[in-house]
Formats: structure tokens, sequence, C-alpha cells
């Protein structure tokens, strides 16, 4: 008799050990966030994540030659906030971390001369955005020589 108790008593805590378990389970899944499907584009595949977007390039003169020093501004049409980048020895920029659902204006400075503008719309499909500014600056002449 005492050792069928003793096997009730094991079986029950056996079985309030699955119990426990299951609940903890339970409740690890309730509280992960839910997955969305996969959408699926039956002629393209499967739609995977957006990719970052950029915009490199490179700030000449009006003979071809970098402009170092050049300020390249970025624009956001949405919110007209202006980022800028200064254009190293070789004339080159970049840009990253572009939203994919905004248009933006690019444009470049140098010497108080303004390049042409030029944009990117948030209906291109491209991540990788490469231009090249031709700003049309005068270098500066020195009227130091020698005197008569």
């Amino acid at each position: 008799m005492m050792k069928m108790k003793l096997h009730r008593s094991l079986k029950m805590r056996m079985n309030n050990r699955a119990v426990l378990a299951a609940l903890a389970l339970a409740l690890a899944c309730a509280a992960m966030p839910p997955r969305a499907p996969a959408q699926v584009d039956f002629q393209k595949g499967p739609r995977h994540d957006p990719i970052e977007r950029i915009a490199t390039g490179k700030v000449v003169d009006k003979a071809g030659d970098p402009l170092a020093g050049a300020v390249v501004y970025l624009k956001n049409a949405h919110t007209n906030a202006v980022r800028t980048y200064i254009a190293d020895d070789a004339g080159l920029f970049r840009f990253g971390d572009l939203a994919q659902d905004t248009d933006y204006e690019l444009w470049a400075e140098s010497s108080g001369t303004r390049s042409k503008s030029r944009q990117i719309s948030s209906f291109d499909n491209g991540a990788k955005f490469y231009f090249v500014f031709k700003v049309s600056v005068t270098k500066a002449v020195s009227l130091d020589g020698p005197s008569i």
C-alpha cells in the first residue's frame, strides 16, 4: 500500500512538472512578437528587406579636375533637412542611410559657385547613386607680382 502511494505521489510530481514545462513554453511563445508572412511576387520571387541606399560621387571644376574642399549638399524633400559633406582631396563625397521612401536633392558649391541640382526619387529602385557635379569656379590670379 505504501509503495502504491509513493508511486502515485511520484506520478503526480511528474505530471505537475510536465504541466509547468508546457506553461513555460506557452508563455515564451506568447512573449515572442508575431512574424509577418513573407510577401511573394510570383514573377520575381519573395520580397526582401530594403537595402541601404547610398549617394556617392565627385566634384570637379570645368576642366574636370577634382575640387577638394567643395561642399556637397543633400536636402530631404519631405523635411527640408540638409546634410553636408566636404569633398576630400580627390573631390569625392558619400552620403549613406538614405531612406527608401524619401526624395532628395543634391548639389555642390565651391567658392560661392553652385553646380546644377540632381534628384533621387523615392520611385528609383536603385540602391547606389553616383553623381559628378561640375562647378565652374575660376582660379584666383595673384596680383602680387614684381613691382616696376
